[in-house]
């Protein structure tokens, strides 16, 4: 997840975020996958060591939910069907779950990867003055 993004750059300028907008909102509204009732996070490859243990750590409702999103988009997928309109994932609806939690984890384990590789080294013993 570790990617360079343009993203805080656009929206903190209003100008640029006026341009983007309808742009972002027509890219996804026909990338298809709210059609399956999935969610962005639910495209996330899986098979990252920061994603396992983010899937791990979903709360037991959460974790239900995407296997359900999940398999409902595969059977769309083999039946070659679209779910009907008022099943899509509306946008507000579409927001990250599990994103934060990879975050974090990529945090951890950075900063595991730091105090593994930190060199300790001891002072040098300066000498001992003695008073006049």
């Amino acid at each position: 997840m570790s990617y360079p993004s343009l993203a805080p750059f656009i929206m903190k300028r209003p100008w640029l975020r006026s341009w983007f907008q309808p742009l972002a909102t027509w890219y996804f509204e026909n990338s298809g996958y709210r059609k399956l009732g999935l969610r962005a996070d639910d495209l996330l490859p899986e098979e990252t060591e920061g994603m396992q243990l983010a899937l791990k750590r979903l709360s037991p409702k959460e974790a239900y939910d995407r296997v359900f999103r999940m398999r409902r988009a595969f059977q769309c997928s083999l039946t070659h069907q679209l779910l009907p309109r008022n099943e899509w994932t509306k946008p507000e609806e579409d927001y990250p779950y599990l994103s934060p939690i990879i975050r974090e984890i990529e945090a951890e384990l950075t900063e595991r990867e730091d105090l593994e590789a930190m060199v300790i080294k001891r002072r040098a013993a300066t000498p001992k003055q003695t008073s006049h």
